[in-house]
């Protein structure tokens, strides 16, 4: 007992002391010398923080630049009031009385409107897709120079229509420039052209001949085959670029027109329902359409021909029993948003003849002035 005594007394702070109440005592741990490492990281709350000498990095003391600052100088506005302002010394314009109805009779006429449909007869939407297509396959050829008998057999009218295959009838020369022909009730649309073209680019253009050039035709109606209803047989005359879809009316497609006898209407590039022109043709009567190329009185035409961009003036004009009943200018206003244009018409492509029929019609045609009942001037 007195052995386990003496320890304690030897180290009486280590042992039961009020100063170490660790279970696990500092003789199990070697005593670290006082310049030791963990002494030397202990805060000394004693030392006061000393800033690095010199300024902050990146700082710069702003100096001003060298010499007075500029002056400010004061402007005075320009002299007179702004600009596009009136004089204040004018006098005012005159006083405008909105209620005078202005002068329109120099204005243009205003474009047709364009049907959608026709009253009477009307080609299936198959058909004219397939127009549409065919034309895209063979657009329009190009003019060429007929030779010294080709021009002079069209100028003596000694012209004759070509029979295509959808055409149902007969078809038969009566003498130079006259023919007849005769078509079943429900033929289906066919449309004969000339075997010459009746209006040459080449030889005929006014651009380059200086002077005007016309071309005429007549149909004599003798009998349609009206069915149980009227718009079962037709005819229609006009002119057409080649080549051209045969099953198709003259007027309906590209590079082509015509005014159609059971509407009255004409049309031009137009596969919808034409535009208001004059009434339906009757039996008996004889109609005739014209084309008239001219020189535009606005272009100077040089000896060489015209000048870049011009374009002939035309106007169509039809005839019954011989006298000029309506006319219409090929360029006059049309609307851009339903009209498709008169391309392939203006003079600068060969065109035929071209007669539409559907259904049982019997006519004659008459390509020879000797025959025709209008006398042109």
């Amino acid at each position: 007992m007195g052995f386990f005594k003496s320890l304690k007394g030897d180290h009486p702070q280590m042992i039961g002391g009020s100063s170490d109440r660790n279970p696990h005592s500092s003789l199990s741990r070697p005593q670290l010398p006082e310049n030791s490492k963990t002494n030397q990281s202990r805060p000394q709350s004693t030392l006061g923080y000393e800033p690095p000498p010199g300024p902050p990095p990146g700082w710069s003391e702003y100096r001003p630049p060298p010499g007075p600052p500029p002056r400010r100088e004061e402007s005075a506005p320009p002299q007179g009031p702004p600009p596009s302002y009136p004089d204040p010394s004018a006098e005012p314009p005159p006083y405008h009385d909105w209620t005078v109805i202005p002068d329109t009779s120099l204005l243009p006429p205003p474009p047709e409107i364009r049907h959608d449909a026709s009253p009477s007869g009307n080609a299936s939407t198959y058909e004219a897709d397939r127009a549409l297509e065919w034309c895209r396959m063979y657009p329009p050829i190009r003019p060429h120079q007929p030779t010294p008998q080709q021009y002079e057999s069209v100028q003596s009218g000694n012209v004759r229509l070509t029979r295509p295959c959808e055409y149902n009838g007969t078809l038969v020369t009566v003498n130079q420039g006259m023919m007849k022909g005769s078509t079943k009730a429900g033929s289906k649309d066919s449309c004969l052209l000339t075997s010459f073209p009746m209006y040459f680019a080449c030889a005929d253009s006014p651009l380059s001949t200086e002077a005007s050039k016309t071309i005429y035709f007549e149909v004599k109606i003798r009998s349609i085959s009206r069915g149980r209803s009227n718009d079962e047989s037709s005819i229609a005359i006009g002119y057409c670029g080649i080549p051209y879809p045969t099953w198709r009316m003259p007027g309906w497609e590209r590079g082509s027109l015509g005014v159609h006898g059971d509407d009255g209407r004409k049309y031009v590039n137009d596969s919808f329902g034409g535009k208001d022109f004059t009434s339906a043709f009757n039996v008996g009567e004889t109609v005739g359409l014209g084309m008239n190329f001219s020189i535009p009185d606005s272009s100077v035409v040089s000896a060489a021909g015209a000048t870049s961009g011009t374009k002939t003036k035309v106007e169509v004009f039809l005839t019954r029993d011989g006298r000029k009943a309506a006319s219409w200018d090929l360029h006059e206003e049309l609307d851009a948003d339903n009209d498709l244009g008169v391309e392939g018409l203006e003079g600068d492509f060969d065109l035929c003849g071209a007669v539409g029929i559907f259904g049982g019609i019997d006519f004659d045609v008459f390509f020879n002035s000797k025959d025709w009942l209008y006398r042109p001037r």
